[in-house]
């Protein structure tokens, strides 16, 4: 039996297919989590300028009370903690602003390269204002709000890697 470079092309053709449509997209960030998100205003570029400041100096905070923290019981009871100081910060600059922490809806997200679905997440969920602008998010606990933002997929791949290892030792 002869097998030709025709049914070997096939062959593989469909093997990709199949491995395409069984793929099963995977999830990094746990369910033992908490979001952070801020939304602004608007897409004015005021608006998202304020934004941005807010996010600066809560995120100065914050991630320093959060990034010793090794269960989700710790980092949502530092969070219910520093709600107050939080809400400091912001009045510097709007008295115009919601702040929740709880179930918050995400709409789904992909970040690097990774997906994550939308659905409802514990969460600290700042509104400025309507809300209607752009948002910026991320991960409180696990800590993944700590890498930064600069570093390149692979390092970002390993230090979640080590992250979640840590975790569920």
């Amino acid at each position: 039996m002869v097998i030709t470079l025709k049914k070997i092309v096939l062959f593989l053709f469909i093997l990709t297919l199949i491995i395409l449509f069984n793929y099963k997209e995977e999830y990094v960030i746990p369910n033992d989590s908490i979001r952070f998100r801020i939304l602004a205003n608007s897409n004015s570029i005021e608006d998202q300028l304020l934004k941005t400041k807010i996010k600066n100096k809560i995120k100065n905070q914050i991630f320093d009370n959060m990034n010793n923290i090794t269960s989700f019981d710790e980092a949502s009871k530092k969070v219910k903690l520093n709600i107050n100081s939080i809400k400091k910060i912001i009045n510097q600059y709007t008295s115009n602003y919601d702040i929740n922490y709880g179930d918050n809806y995400f709409p789904k997200k992909e970040y690097r390269g990774v997906k994550y679905p939308e659905g409802n997440y514990k969460s600290l969920v700042i509104t400025l204002g309507e809300g209607l602008g752009d948002n910026w998010w991320c991960v409180l606990y696990p800590p993944l709000c700590l890498i930064d933002e600069e570093s390149d997929n692979t390092t970002y791949d390993l230090y979640i890697k080590r992250l979640f290892q840590k975790l569920n030792s």
